[in-house]
């Protein structure tokens, strides 16, 4: 891999990853696209391990201050959260062990992602349309909380979109947009910890795997991760998901022509 892909996949990782537009999607569809060569085990950590660093960043004040609640005052509503989020993770990580295998081979065929991409950009402009939207992040239910994360399971399958899927089933049950974004981004942090902790081992077993286009692209990622949870933060605050969901409509449209031409 040299470092213009490199960067370019940093950039589509940072994001996709809290976007609702499936940045597992995308890994999967720009070198496909572009026909070039699977970047491997290792720089798909480099691009986790970028967007953790992010959304720590980004909410480093939230998580001390949701830890220290979660431990020492379970009952106040910062407390809760942290423990809804902690219960959030479960189902998701559960499923995701499971079918690991799934979603690195039969999951990864260009044709279904863009259906999902599609079928997802479908739903959420439904959702978002028609949603109450009345409740924030520090009012959320422990039902609510729960049937996020089960639903983040659905991500497993590239063109879902982990922060799509989550946002998705956060506005289907009254949260407000920028709630479901912020719950969204929180629940994001130990999902994509434990996705790049499984695979860590391999890279220290061989560091010397780490290598300019592995800091590049884990910076890069850093950055536009940084860049875009920011972003969506601001933007969910007067405006709708349809720009994104229109993305996915051109996308999933464009991928099924150039599979059908090749």
């Amino acid at each position: 891999m040299d470092i213009f892909q490199s960067v370019v996949l940093g950039l589509v990782q940072g994001l996709g990853e809290f976007l609702p537009i499936s940045s597992s999607a995308h890994l999967v569809l720009v070198p496909w696209l572009f026909q070039w060569k699977d970047p491997g085990l290792t720089f798909d950590i480099a691009l986790h391990v970028g967007t953790l660093l992010a959304v720590i960043l980004y909410f480093w004040r939230d998580w001390l201050n949701l830890i220290g609640k979660g431990l020492t005052k379970p009952k106040e509503r910062e407390g809760k959260l942290f423990w809804y989020l902690v219960l959030a993770t479960i189902p998701g990580a559960a499923i995701g062990y499971l079918l690991e295998h799934k979603a690195e081979t039969v999951f990864r065929n260009p044709v279904l992602i863009a259906c999902m991409l599609i079928l997802l950009g479908i739903i959420l402009y439904v959702v978002d349309r028609n949603s109450k939207k009345q409740i924030d992040v520090t009012h959320i239910s422990l039902k609510t909380s729960f049937l996020i994360g089960l639903s983040q399971a659905l991500a497993i399958i590239p063109g879902v979109s982990r922060s799509g899927i989550t946002m998705t089933t956060a506005l289907a049950l009254g949260m407000t947009r920028e709630g479901a974004a912020r719950f969204s981004f929180l629940l994001s942090a130990p999902v994509i910890f434990g996705a790049a902790a499984i695979k860590i081992p391999k890279v220290i077993a061989n560091p010397s795997v780490i290598d300019t286009p592995f800091l590049v692209g884990m910076i890069v990622a850093c950055i536009f991760g940084l860049a875009s949870i920011g972003f969506l933060l601001r933007y969910v605050q007067t405006k709708t998901f349809l720009p994104f969901v229109w993305y996915r409509f051109i996308l999933g449209a464009v991928v099924i022509a150039v599979a059908f031409i090749r």
